[in-house]
């Protein structure tokens, strides 16, 4: 177990290198500069704040020391909210889309996992084909339009929820739907499939010739098999739906993180959106490594190695 957790903390630290290696490059390579959108900036004012910045160091030198002081959590400051650090940003912003993303992640589970174990029980009837075509709705429908239909039909015509902000509890109900639609539709079919398959082993039919009772084969046995699938989605699941999803926070005016990298992007702030990804990565590769630790847990069967 030691050895194994210590291979995917080197493969981890190695992954992050290699992403925060390939965004600062890109950024490099990206045309223009982030102050090409400064309204009436001199030649001499756009030299000034590159080499107040750092930006007027070679290549190189200017890598060097951004990923040194990013090992350290120091992402630099950010080039367009004058005064704060990319760091800042992400502690007062990340919160808020944990606490939506977290809601959503647990209506996910919640919802997602019984689900697919009741169509695969009811394999074949009207139960099975309703929540079938649900969950293809929910994967195949963008996110997009599932907060537009909700924000016309129950915040404009029935107008019963508030459609902006986090100012109540009211205020989480559509953000959250809109971001548990399709983890919830993939978490259901993922588990049907995988349900099915294991209610067709030997051991879950020698179960029930010995006399053990569908309840106990169905929810001892089979569901701790039929998981696995589910646990291996969590990860990226997790990291992506806590860290924010860009469209649900900016269509509902979210102040999240998803909100500030759309910002970002939209300004050029290189620092920030560098910021965002290497934090986005390295959370969602912790999520990973969880997992893999998590297997044992589930599955005493599975060694790590």
């Amino acid at each position: 177990m030691g050895k194994y957790i210590t291979k995917r903390i080197i493969l981890a630290i190695v992954t992050i290198w290699a992403v925060a290696s390939i965004t600062f490059c890109l950024m490099n390579l990206v045309p223009g500069g982030p102050f090409l959108s400064e309204k009436a900036i001199s030649p001499a004012a756009t030299k000034a704040l590159e080499a107040k910045y750092g930006l007027d160091k070679p290549f190189f030198e200017r890598y060097i020391t951004y990923l040194s002081d990013a090992a350290h959590g120091d992402f630099g400051d950010s080039l367009k909210q004058r005064g704060r650090t990319v760091m800042d940003i992400i502690s007062a912003k990340f919160p808020v889309s944990a606490r939506v993303g977290g809601i959503a992640v647990l209506v996910s589970l919640c919802l997602g996992v019984p689900l697919g174990v009741l169509t695969a029980y009811k394999r074949g009837t009207w139960v099975d084909s309703l929540f079938s075509v649900i969950a293809t709705c929910g994967i195949a429908v963008p996110s997009f339009v599932i907060c537009t239909l909700l924000m016309y039909a129950l915040g404009v015509k029935l107008k019963i929820l508030p459609t902006l902000g986090l100012t109540s509890w009211k205020n989480y109900i559509m953000p959250v739907f809109a971001l548990s639609a399709y983890p919830t539709s993939y978490i259901m079919r993922l588990m049907r499939s995988s349900m099915l398959d294991v209610l067709g082993q030997d051991y879950m039919r020698t179960a029930r010739a010995k006399g053990v009772s569908q309840k106990v084969a169905l929810f001892k046995h089979a569901l701790r098999n039929a998981i696995l699938p589910v646990i291996t989605y969590l990860g990226p699941m997790i990291a992506y739906t806590l860290t924010g999803s860009f469209v649900v926070e900016k269509i509902f005016t979210i102040p999240g993180l998803g909100g500030e990298f759309i910002k970002a992007i939209n300004g050029r702030d290189y620092t920030m959106i560098m910021g965002t990804t290497i934090f986005l990565a390295t959370f969602m590769i912790i999520m990973n490594v969880v997992v893999d630790i998590v297997y044992t847990i589930v599955d005493p069967r599975i060694k790590l190695k």
